[in-house]
């Protein structure tokens, strides 16, 4: 069955859908038996990425759930587009009404069962929710991993501790991605929230405009010059794989941090090259 994991937060538009992407690109080629993973936008107030990249309405979310609960529902993949830089993706249309009705779909049995896929189906679902809410509860409680998405300043990280992660059924399964600039260090972040992994992703201004545009193109994820962004990401999702996080100064050569990037031994997953860096 495919692994699936659930990208999300708590308040805000701290960039789940971009980090999802980000992951995607940067997912090793070697896992999951080289299969790709796939993006599903199941954020219930309407999705982005179809108006973005100018896709049909058809395949999309809606088209996944309203399959969910037949006998033979179909494939996922079935469903996915195909984005200019080598990303699958399961789009969502605009609007609340609809999407709504797709989320509810997806949590129910038969939902969760087409995310899944049969025993013999390999590969990963990076399951966009948005904002977290009553809704996806079901979704919460079925993921193998939970990646909260949060902005690096005071004001979103005490909004996180506002609302009790470590009092969720799913924390220790629950990893914080923090986006952007951040003046405090990993270990305080793990044990002010109760979440024992912490990543941190820097602004990478050009790499989030190449996976905004139509012209195709290839996002290099490790040797020299690897963007910020796609390094970080890289790490970060070899840490979801692993189902232990990355331990400290064990991101190998390949992912070429920056020289002197701040580790934590506390923390088990701690990936940030230029963290707080702009670029």
């Amino acid at each position: 069955m495919r692994r699936l994991v659930v990208l999300g937060s708590v308040t805000g538009a701290p960039g789940v859908t971009t980090t999802a992407l980000a992951l995607a690109a940067a997912w090793p080629p070697d896992r999951d038996g080289g299969v790709r993973p796939v993006v599903v936008e199941a954020d219930g107030s309407g999705g982005d990425l179809l108006i973005r990249f100018g896709l049909p309405p058809s395949p999309s979310l809606l088209d996944v759930a309203a399959a969910a609960g037949q006998p033979y529902p179909g494939s996922l993949l079935g469903a996915a587009s195909e984005l200019p830089f080598g990303v699958r993706a399961v789009v969502a249309v605009p609007g609340r009404g609809p999407c709504g009705d797709a989320v509810r779909l997806l949590t129910t049995e038969g939902g969760r069962r087409v995310l899944r896929g049969e025993e013999s189906d390999r590969g990963t679902v990076l399951l966009d929710v948005g904002r977290l809410g009553e809704d996806v509860e079901p979704l919460l409680a079925e993921a193998d991993q939970v990646v909260l998405v949060a902005r690096g300043g005071a004001e979103p990280l005490t909004h996180m501790s506002l609302y009790g992660l470590g009092g969720q059924s799913w924390a220790e399964r629950g990893v914080l991605a923090v986006v952007g600039p951040c003046p405090y260090a990993p270990h305080e972040v793990a044990r002010t929230l109760g979440i024992g992994q912490v990543g941190f992703l820097p602004w990478d201004a050009r790499t989030v405009a190449a996976m905004s545009g139509s012209r195709r193109t290839v996002l290099r994820t490790s040797g020299f010059r690897t963007p910020p962004l796609m390094a970080a990401a890289r790490a970060l999702a070899r840490g979801l794989i692993g189902h232990g996080g990355v331990p400290a100064g064990d991101h190998g050569a390949e992912d070429n941090e920056a020289p002197g990037a701040e580790r934590s031994c506390t923390v088990p997953l701690e990936v940030s090259g230029e963290r707080g860096g702009l670029s």
